[in-house]
């Protein structure tokens, strides 16, 4: 649609606008004639909510490396240093004292034969009994010297020592929960980026609200430009009149008292601009001091697909659904692990001493070896815990059905809001035509002396407020349709819209 609004006078003042955005002493980074496109691309790469859930994606992918790892084995060095109160040691005395009397009945008092020697022609030889007895007898009392000379309380460790050891343990059966662990990294990773393509729809929506917003805003000051400089003519009409006896001063007063509501309304709608201008640049992530001017215009298209078929897409696509899908197989896991407690646990184990300073000798260089643990009863917690999370399955089946009817009813919602600016925009086309047509009437006839200057000014703000709301009509459909889309799992289609044969966008002609 097109309004009589003069073109050029309406781009400068925009430029105009948006400078006084500028604040005292900062920088100005100047980023005039913004496509929504544009603009897109800037908050995309600028937002500190896309980013803050990028590096969320990454943390989860970090993860699942992580639990992809406890399928390997596990292998460590480590290092000891002990110190105990004393040292260990084995008294063997009880031995000696066993042994003793023996050795000494034996050496002293026992009678031996048969003792074979070698007779030197490479043959043995079988002494007598009391050679015998002589050379035995000889022997264990050697043998008992030994033993009396020996130390029989022997240390077995110093009580201190050190040891540098390598090892490994890597487990082999763990009744599931490995792979319930590598299945719940991999589905937080795909939550995290169901999370990543909300936010961008969340935030998408907000530069919708914002960017047109500031379209809305800057038109706005248009109008309100127009009906000020109209307002200001109208006065110098009714000064020339007034000063020819034509109307009388109360017509003058009237339109004085009106000349200053426009100026009024004019500098509040500035105000209203530098605020909807700031909030984009914050959408947009931007310095202090940067001027977004919108080159976009506000838009519609006559008609958009039914509720049903946003509702089925929304099925597909929704990411909000598709947490809940990512929650569900989570708890699921959960489930997994909980009953894997009913299972014993297995696990190879190694350990090698690489370098060790005052350890037993007796200790081994290296230890292999299986380890198993299976817990037969723990007061019935597990019981318990698999009962909770079969419950928490049961909660997020609640929480789908129950997202499921918000879904339906926010697309219900905004496909009405759609609708109704829709039929709006068709009896408001209607209404400016009438207005623009009575208000050249009622001027016409002021200059004729036929009209009183309330009859012009009330046509006058007639046909502003009939522009103001049909603008603000086109920007309350484009906030609902990137409503819409953003729960219909479709926010990427926004742009789209705007490239359709039959929409229709906000302009001005001279």
């Amino acid at each position: 649609m097109s309004f009589n609004i003069g073109k050029w006078f309406c781009v400068g003042l925009l430029l105009a606008g948006g400078s006084s955005l500028v604040k005292a002493g900062s920088q100005t980074d100047s980023l005039s004639h913004l496509t929504f496109e544009q603009a897109l691309g800037i908050t995309r790469q600028n937002s500190h909510v896309l980013k803050q859930y990028e590096f969320l994606y990454s943390q989860r992918e970090q993860e699942l490396k992580a639990a992809r790892g406890l399928y390997l084995p596990t292998v460590f060095v480590s290092a000891n240093y002990v110190a105990m109160s004393e040292d260990i040691t084995l008294d063997l005395n009880p031995v000696k004292n066993a042994i003793t009397p023996l050795y000494d009945a034996l050496g002293n008092y026992g009678n031996f034969s048969g003792v074979s020697v070698p007779d030197g022609a490479g043959g043995m030889t079988t002494l007598s009994d009391n050679m015998s007895t002589a050379a035995v007898r000889g022997n264990l009392n050697e043998g008992l010297d030994e033993i009396n000379a020996a130390n029989w309380d022997q240390v077995i460790q110093k009580n201190r020592f050190g040891v540098i050891s390598a090892g490994f343990s890597w487990a082999l059966f763990t009744g599931g929960k490995i792979s319930a662990a590598n299945k719940a990294a991999e589905i937080k990773t795909r939550e995290a980026g169901e999370i990543k393509e909300q936010k961008e729809g969340e935030v998408l929506t907000e530069l919708v609200v914002r960017y047109y917003g500031s379209s809305l805003a800057y038109s706005v000051v248009c109008i309100r430009e127009e009906v000020f400089q109209a307002m200001t003519y109208h006065l110098d009409d009714a000064q020339k009149m007034f000063d020819q006896g034509i109307i009388p001063k109360a017509e003058l007063l009237h339109a004085k008292v009106f000349c200053a509501q426009a100026d009024r309304e004019l500098k509040k709608s500035k105000r209203k601009l530098e605020i909807v201008n700031e909030a984009l640049s914050n959408t947009m992530s931007l310095g202090d001091g940067a001027v977004v001017t919108p080159v976009s215009k506000l838009f519609y298209v006559p008609s958009i697909q039914s509720a049903a078929y946003f509702k089925d897409m929304a099925y597909d696509n929704s990411p909000l659904l598709k947490q809940i899908d990512s929650k569900k197989d989570l708890a699921h896991q959960k489930y997994r692990v909980e009953k894997s407690a009913y299972f014993p646990s297995l696990a190879a184990i190694g350990v090698y001493d690489v370098a060790n300073k005052d350890r037993s000798p007796y200790m081994p260089d290296y230890t292999l070896g299986l380890g198993l643990k299976w817990t037969l009863f723990d007061g019935m917690a597990r019981t318990r815990k698999v009962k909770a999370a079969g419950y928490l399955q049961n909660q997020v089946d609640e929480i789908k059905k129950k997202t499921n009817a918000d879904i339906e009813t926010v697309i219900e919602k905004s496909h009405h809001e759609v609708l109704m600016d829709i039929e709006q925009l068709n009896e408001l086309d209607t209404a400016l035509e009438f207005a623009n047509e009575y208000s050249q009437v009622r001027q016409k006839a002021f200059a004729e002396g036929m009209s009183t200057s309330t009859e012009v000014v009330d046509a006058r703000l007639v046909v502003a407020k009939v522009k103001i709301e049909r603008l603000e009509t086109i920007y309350n459909y484009d906030v609902a349709l990137a409503r819409l889309l953003q729960y219909a799992g479709m926010h990427n289609d926004f742009v789209n819209y705007q490239l359709r044969g039959d929409v229709e966008f906000e302009s001005y002609s001279k």
